[in-house]
């Protein structure tokens, strides 16, 4: 089981966390929310979980709480910039839909 960041995501999140003054990382979880049924959480770490899975990629660590590992397995985060609007991308094999708004998705 993985989750992995691409260049410009792993940059975005190394320059935040610089701009905020530290932490390890970046959580990606899920909770229940949107109209799809799961929305994605995204916040900083500063420190770890037992049940916390660590991933790193580009010099950056992802970390994910074992109960959303399931639903986020082989999930890549991206940071896209489309005209005057950035942010981050979840490219997830395992959402069979995904809201209009872009911000909740079906398992």
């Amino acid at each position: 089981m993985s989750v992995s960041l691409t260049p410009a995501a792993a940059r975005h999140v190394e320059k935040s966390l610089v701009k905020r003054g530290g932490g390890i990382g970046l959580r990606l979880a899920v909770k229940t929310s949107g109209c799809s049924g799961f929305a994605y959480g995204l916040e900083f770490v500063d420190s770890l979980k037992v049940d916390d899975q660590c991933f790193e990629h580009h010099g950056v660590k992802v970390i994910v709480d074992a109960h959303s590992l399931a639903m986020l397995d082989g999930t890549e985060l991206d940071f896209v910039r489309e005209g005057l609007n950035e942010g981050f991308k979840f490219n997830n094999p395992n959402a069979r839909a995904n809201c209009g708004c872009g911000e909740s998705f079906a398992v």
